[in-house]
């Protein structure tokens, strides 16, 4: 099987994007696996297909798989690849696009110079929609929660946020992210039993109240350079606990991606989306 592709990023979140609709597309696990190994394959941190929908009001489907073969619900950076690459491609001549994901239906809109501001809806603060099996109480009413794990130097309590974005993200505050054991903590905590179905883990550093820093450990990718949906994730968090005020910049170590959200309302992310290369790959 011959399959036409197109390497993306969004500030170095990298993505193999792949037109089903002009293709017969049918990718196993293992198939999905190779094309995002960097050794072997073509190289990525998610695979993005994109699908016709079903429903008349939606222009497209949007589908995601992390390296590891698994589909998730929803990624930020990738939403506004998509959006690049379905206008680039002349499968829609529209600046607003509605698209369907797993997680539900986002509206994407692209600006000037390659940018693309996509309305990623409300923040869901309910832990059962992550889910996140901890046992709610007084003190974890304003959004703080704790977590003891085993790390190399022995117990620890984490306290942290929870957020779901579409797809689940937890948020914890470092004053040194430079120093932070982001890939110990972040291999723990996306794989813990509190959270069957694995969660995106974000470890934030405040700068002031409208700009932080941010680095994700994703599940199934590991530390990417830029998380889209784990930039709002943050953001909301840190508003639903009064530590920022919109709109932020997200800094994250190949850009920043700005976030605009008042309690109630949609949260709007904007940022770039780059186009890398174009081939063919023989599965």
């Amino acid at each position: 099987m011959l399959i036409d592709f197109t390497k993306m990023h969004g500030l170095g979140n990298d993505f193999v994007v792949i037109d089903a609709i002009s293709q017969n597309i049918n990718l196993t696990i293992e198939q999905i696996c190779f094309i995002a190994d960097r050794h072997f394959g073509i190289g990525c941190d998610q695979l993005l297909l994109v699908e016709h929908s079903d429903s008349a009001d939606v222009d497209f489907k949007y589908r995601i798989f992390n390296a590891d073969g698994g589909e998730v619900e929803q990624c930020g950076n990738g939403a506004r690849c998509f959006a690049r690459f379905v206008q680039e491609k002349k499968l829609t001549s529209k600046n607003t696009i509605i698209v369907e994901t797993c997680s539900g239906v986002i509206t994407l809109r692209l600006n000037e110079r390659g940018m693309v501001t996509v309305d990623m809806g409300q923040p869901a603060f309910d832990v059962k929609q992550l889910p996140f099996l901890a046992a709610l109480d007084d003190s974890q009413q304003d959004n703080r929660y704790n977590l003891t794990i085993i790390t190399k130097t022995g117990s620890e309590t984490l306290e942290f946020s929870a957020v779901s974005m579409g797809n689940p993200h937890i948020t914890l505050k470092s004053d040194d992210l430079d120093h932070y054991p982001v890939q110990e903590i972040g291999q723990i905590l996306e794989s813990h039993p509190s959270f069957p179905q694995r969660v995106n883990v974000g470890f934030m550093q405040i700068l002031n109240q409208h700009q932080i820093r941010l680095r994700v450990y994703e599940r199934g990718s590991g530390e990417t350079l830029a998380c889209g949906t784990g930039a709002c994730a943050a953001v909301a968090n840190a508003i639903s606990r009064n530590w920022l005020v919109s709109p932020v910049e997200v800094v994250l170590p190949a850009g920043s991606l700005h976030i605009q959200w008042q309690q109630g309302q949609s949260l709007m992310m904007t940022g770039p989306a780059s186009f890398v290369y174009e081939g063919q790959i023989i599965l």
